[in-house]
Order: structure tokens, then sequence, then C-alpha cells
């Protein structure tokens, strides 16, 4: 696996599918906690560490809201985008779109500029520094109604030039996609790009819904798509890309074991598969750490490895000119041989 990791380590990336709160690393958590005197309840970050083991989503959204509460100001929320882009920046990446979830936040008093603003610094200084390029995706949280992701849209309207779409996240099983037909309506005509979390533990039919009622472009997780023929013939036709998290599939036993994920399978029916890291500081493993354990779990070939890391360019919603110059630098970096 030597040869593998060394490719993946050269290889440009883009990342869709991060969720920026789950990022929160416990040493800045209990950073974080310190400085805006929030108690957490663990005594060291040691202890909050072992708390993160999980047998199913909602056990890492109930920890995952709770570590929310140390985010209060501004410079919090930088520090916290801040250590996500110097930390992924060794892995290669080159292009981002990255979720936050305005709820989480503005639900504890937070206002959602401040939000924002924190995040677009991080952001901005990441591209002055290194070059990366990232963009932000606002999430609607499932397990609200749709009345309050309503309200959440009319608070962000006025700085959509600095949001690139809005997707769909948290508690999937008993949330279906329709449930937000009105608020993703709203969004696509005021100009967002549009995604939603669908087929994580949640069935193929939510899946058709996020396509067919929603009408998102890409889906976030998609792997039980897998049971539905129908489904993954009508994905690869269209070239639907499906944002997969392996690691986050295992921690969150949606898989059982890495060596089942269903990744290899999806690129042998022709699907427009990408590599992500959602909730990393969860799941034990930012971009890299989820290509080489699935490259060692599913015997990923070498042209494997470079079409997943090429379809996260093709799978972002940049400008088609951008997009473009994304995948020809892309290209140019693949087509080395030391690459």
């Amino acid at each position: 696996m030597d040869g593998h990791h060394s490719l993946i380590e050269r290889l440009p990336k883009a990342e869709l599918h991060l969720h920026i709160e789950g990022t929160l690393e416990p040493a800045l958590m209990f950073d974080l906690a310190a400085r805006n005197g929030v108690a957490l309840p663990y005594d060291s970050v040691e202890a909050l560490r072992r708390a993160y083991s999980f047998s199913r989503l909602q056990d890492f959204l109930d920890l995952y809201y709770q570590g929310m509460s140390v985010l209060q100001n501004e410079a919090d929320f930088h520090d916290l985008a801040a250590a996500y882009l110097v930390r992924v920046r060794s892995h290669g990446l080159r292009y981002a779109e990255i979720f936050f979830d305005p709820q989480a936040h503005t639900s504890r008093g937070i206002a959602f500029r401040t939000v924002l603003d924190g995040l677009d610094r991080a952001i901005e200084e990441a591209r002055r520094a290194y070059g990366l390029e990232v963009k932000l995706i606002m999430c609607f949280l499932r397990h609200l109604d749709e009345d309050d992701a309503l309200r959440t849209l009319d608070l962000a309207l006025p700085y959509k030039d600095r949001i690139l779409g809005v997707g769909l996240d948290s508690s999937e099983l008993g949330h279906p996609p329709a449930k937000f037909t009105r608020v993703f309506r709203r969004a696509r005509d005021e100009g967002f790009r549009l995604t939603a979390h669908a087929g994580e533990e949640g069935p193929p039919e939510f899946v058709w819904q996020a396509l067919d009622i929603l009408g998102v472009e890409r889906i976030d997780h998609g792997i039980r798509a897998m049971e539905d023929d129908q489904l993954v013939q009508r994905l690869a036709r269209d070239q639907v890309a499906l944002t997969v998290c392996p690691l986050s599939n295992l921690k969150l036993r949606v898989v059982q074991d890495l060596s089942r994920h269903p990744l290899k399978h999806m690129l042998d029916r022709g699907l427009l598969v990408t590599i992500n890291s959602d909730d990393p500081a969860y799941f034990g493993g930012y971009l890299n750490e989820n290509y080489a354990a699935t490259a060692g779990a599913l015997a990923l070939r070498p042209d494997e490895l470079r079409q997943l890391a090429r379809n996260g360019f093709v799978a972002s919603f940049q400008a088609p000119q951008e997009k473009s110059r994304l995948l020809a630098a892309f290209d140019g970096a693949a087509a080395d041989p030391s690459a």
C-alpha cells in the first residue's frame, strides 16, 4: 500500500461533503470552551475522545450539537474553519464546498452574520495564503420543521452572494426530503445550487424524493441507492454525483466493515462517486485517511483512485469556466508519472 499512499498524498483533490462544525477537534473544543466560559461535561480531551463512539447517526448528532455550544463569536467560527483549512492543505486539497448549519447557531442566539463572517474570513485567508478555493453551502436541519428552514432562508438572502448553495442534513430517519419541498423550491428560485443528504440511513425512496421532489443536483451519501437497480441506472445515466464518506459510514455502522462498502461497486456501475470526510473530527479521518482506508479495504487500483479524485472536481458546483480550469490542472498533475 506504500505506493497507494504516495499517490493519494500527491493527487490534487476537491472535498464536497464536509461539515465545518464536524471538524471541531477535542483540543480546540476545550480551548474555545475556556475562552468563552463554557462548561463541558468532560474532564479532559481524552475523556471527550472516548465519547466519540457511536452506534447510529443520532448518537453522533447528540454529541455534535452539544459540542457546538463552544462556538459563540466570529473568532470561534474563524478558528474552526482555519484549523480545517490548514490541516487539509497538506492533503492535496485544491477546492472545497463546505457545509455549515446556521440553525444550530441561530437557535442559540448567535447571529447569522456572526457565523458567516467568521467562516468567510478564514476562507479568504486560506485563498491568499495557500491558493485554496472554498465555497459555502448552507444546510437545513431536517429534524426541525420546514417553517424554521424557510425563516433561515430569509436570513440568508441578504448574503446570497456569499453562499453557493443549500443542503439538507441531520437526522434522516423519519424526516423524508419531501418535508422540505417549499424551501427547496424557493432556494432554487433564488439561484442557490441544491444538494441533500439521502440514502445514508434512509431508504432508496429518499434519494428518489431528493431528485424528483426537491430537484437536487447532487446526493450526499446515497449508498443505499445501490438497493434499487432502477435508481442506480438513473444515477448513472444522469451522472448525478454522490458524495460518499467511507469512514463516516463505518463509524456510524451504516456499513459493518469497510471491506463491504459499496463504493467500488458504485464505480463499476458507472456512478459519479466522490470520497469525502463528512465530520472528520468525530469519525477518525480527514480526506487522505478516507482515501487510504478505502483503497486498502477495497483494493482500489491507481486508476480508480485517480478517477475518484477527478470526480470531486467534476461534481463541484463551480461555474463551467472555473471547473474547466480546475480539471485541466488536475489532469496535468495526474498525468505526471510521479503521480
